[in-house]
């Protein structure tokens, strides 16, 4: 057989991992924002004198105008092309981040934060649909998972940022923290333009001549790109046979009411399954906690008994290396172990992580104003044992298994739905977790944030089959219930 640009069959396609690369610089972008904020706003609260209140609302906000543009970016994607959406998510960031480096008020600072956060709800649609719409299904985890490993590139450096600018004055150490991404926003939105448009898109356009050319870039070799292009076909209703450059193809398959039709009015068992588990899975990567380490590690560390500021940033610093350590990790793990198993090892570590981390937490709690070093010590490594499991498993494979799922038809606003509720939670829990702090105490948030990781784990072990080395155009047979498969055998 001819070999493409990956080395023998089941390679990574070079070519196919550039344009997944290129993709995933967005992911950076986000991560960063994400990152940057945590430390950040230690000091936005010193300069306009803030409290718990309006700290949350800062945190949160962003997420909340990304769950507006997660549910934008699915129609945009389906509209103008996945590569064109890339670009606006871009234009997007760079508007953000320069309001945000302005900032001369509290105001101006929440609509920058708004701004950037509808760019995120495009990012964290777009990247991983581009990268699962361009890999084969033998490397699809790996090239899938690269967007998470560029959100926690991005978080890493933004704690990075947070150390190094610390020591600027206050009103321009966190101004030049929050507006460094207006550079690269803008180079990734020029850059861009020179990557091929996905060719599940353009196949969907009914442009077969431009998405077979691109299919052979992206494959390891021309049988693989037949079979690749042949399962294309028939998805969207083409001869197999047919060798036209462009074809027409029926409105009602891409038509974006007609999408969410099929998806939420009427949906058969197959896509309301799929559609349950994309949900399920973005619920609960957030539900979880993990927004809660990552965006106020500082205030968790500070509940261990650590009061310097420069020490909690640090601290924050290895939240992120130790983050983006088992991301790179799990890369090489998805398309191996599998999806389903990665999961559950992944859950089963963050519930035993998050018991101890809340009962340490309460301990030091219980004795406030004395100095539990053992405490303290194991506060801080089972905090990091958190962050490793849930970047071991949950992290990259919801972004994997919910763009992997639907159908070519539905994949980009079915992706889109996912992300929403992603952004959702994630706002949910950065708005609301040091009003549950103050509540129940900070131990107590971690415990609930268990209960809730216990829960996650019977959903897995319930409702996510496994996916791995399945091609996209097979999903609808892995998902479509036994009682629904036997049913249709009889009819015939």
């Amino acid at each position: 057989m001819e070999k493409g640009v990956g080395e023998g069959h089941g390679g990574i396609n070079k070519y196919a991992l550039g344009c997944s690369l290129v993709a995933s610089m967005i992911s950076i972008i986000f991560g960063y924002d994400t990152g940057v904020m945590s430390g950040a706003m230690i000091y936005v609260r010193d300069e306009f004198h803030i409290g718990d209140g309006k700290t949350e609302v800062l945190a949160g906000i962003l997420n909340l105008c990304a769950l507006v543009g997660s549910l934008c970016a699915g129609r945009t994607a389906d509209a103008i092309g996945r590569r064109y959406t890339i670009v606006l998510a871009a234009v997007i960031f760079l508007l953000g981040s320069l309001l945000m480096g302005y900032g001369p008020n509290y105001g101006v600072l929440l609509g920058g934060r708004c701004t950037a956060g509808i760019g995120v709800g495009f990012a964290l649609m777009i990247a991983p649909v581009y990268s699962a719409e361009v890999s084969s299904p033998s490397t699809r985890g790996f090239l899938t998972s690269l967007p998470e490993i560029g959100i926690s590139t991005g978080i890493l450096l933004g704690y990075l940022s947070n150390y190094i600018f610390s020591r600027l004055p206050l009103k321009l150490g966190w101004r030049v923290m929050l507006g460094i991404p207006a550079i690269p926003s803008l180079f990734l939105a020029i850059g861009i333009l020179k990557m091929p448009e996905s060719p599940r898109w353009l196949m969907l356009q009914g442009r077969l001549g431009e998405a077979t050319k691109i299919m052979y870039k992206v494959s390891n070799g021309a049988e693989e790109a037949e079979r690749r292009l042949s399962d294309m076909k028939q998805n969207v209703g083409i001869d197999d046979t047919c060798k036209d450059e462009v074809v027409k193809i029926q409105a009602t398959t891409t038509k974006g009411v007609s999408v969410w039709r099929e998806l939420i009015i009427r949906p058969t068992p197959t896509v309301r399954w799929m559609l349950m588990a994309a949900i399920g899975i973005h619920f609960f990567e957030h539900a979880t906690g993990i927004e809660a380490v990552i965006l106020y590690s500082h205030h968790i560390v500070e509940g261990a008994g650590i009061k310097d500021k420069r020490k909690k940033i640090l601290f924050s610093v290895g939240v992120g290396l130790t983050k983006f350590i088992f991301i790179v990790v799990s890369t090489f793990l998805v398309d191996r172990v599998g999806r389903r198993k990665l999961l559950l090892t992944s859950v089963t570590g963050m519930i035993f992580s998050l018991l101890g981390l809340g009962t340490c937490l309460t301990i030091v709690h219980q004795h406030y104003g004395e100095r539990i070093v053992w405490a303290l010590v194991l506060s801080i490594i089972t905090t990091y044992t958190f962050v490793m499991f849930f970047n071991i498993g949950l992290a990259p494979v919801t972004w994997v298994y919910s763009t992997e799922i639907f159908p070519m038809r539905l994949r980009a606003q079915g992706a889109s739905i996912g992300v929403a509720v992603n952004r959702l939670m994630n706002a949910t829990v950065s708005m609301t977790f040091l009003t549950i702090c103050n509540a129940i105490t900070i131990g107590g948030a971690i415990f609930m944030f268990a209960g809730i990781s216990v829960l996650a784990w019977v959903f897995v072990f319930l409702c996510l089959p496994e996916t791995k080395g399945k091609s996209l155009e097979e999903m609808e047979k892995l998902f479509t219930p036994k009682s629904s498969s036997t049913n249709t055998n009889n009819s015939r």
